[in-house]
């Protein structure tokens, strides 16, 4: 078992975006963010032996933790193609062997036990994390996604009424480094909620 610490500094390994889009709203999941939220799915028993799906998986880094923690077989999904050539080196780099699939997130198929996906905030295309939840609750019997907290209210019932459960809620200070020109700060922090949610039967 890889202990949560030693799962952040082997995350720490991962390359970020290069040249980040902010029409995807491309921001690197911190290393003990991904951490922090794979290590409880792990302890939650969504991990070990089980088929994980990541959703607008970027750079790979939640995708990767999970093949590091046990999971029997990852799928990463991403449309940016730039994206997913930095995840297919960091995984060759952390030597896990995982599926990395160009699709947007409409049009991906299939069925897993387990969803992640940190979707873009909906701040500059309205309505973006709204169609990752629907697309996520469809694919996986559990699902662990990642909004800002500014919006739970609205997350919180949107989640019901797609029939979903939430067991579990983490908020978390994301510290983000200057990405884009128009930042104004080096680094800025965001608090950012993450949801277990469960489908309902």
């Amino acid at each position: 078992m890889i202990t949560k610490k030693k799962l952040e500094i082997l995350l720490e390994n991962c390359d970020a975006y290069k040249s980040p889009k902010i029409r995807l709203e491309q921001y690197t999941t911190p290393s003990s963010i991904a951490a922090e939220v794979i290590n409880l799915a792990y302890l939650k028993g969504d991990i070990a032996g089980k088929t994980v799906y990541d959703l607008g998986c970027g750079t790979g880094k939640l995708a990767i933790g999970c093949a590091l923690l046990g999971a029997k077989q990852v799928t990463g999904f991403d449309k940016d193609g730039d994206a997913l050539e930095i995840a297919r080196e960091n995984s060759k780099r952390l030597n896990v062997d995982i599926n990395w699939i160009k699709s947007d997130v409409k049009d991906i198929k299939g069925k897993c036990d387990t969803v992640f996906q940190n979707p873009p905030f909906g701040v500059h295309r309205k309505g973006a994390d709204k169609i990752f939840l629907e697309k996520g609750l469809k694919l996986g019997k559990v699902l662990y996604s990642f909004h800002n907290a500014d919006t739970r209210e609205f997350v919180l019932a949107y989640i019901n009424g797609l029939g979903g459960t939430v067991t579990d809620l983490l908020t978390l200070d994301f510290v983000l480094p200057h990405s884009y020109e128009f930042h104004r700060k080096e680094k800025r922090k965001t608090r950012v909620d993450v949801y277990r949610i469960r489908v309902r039967k």
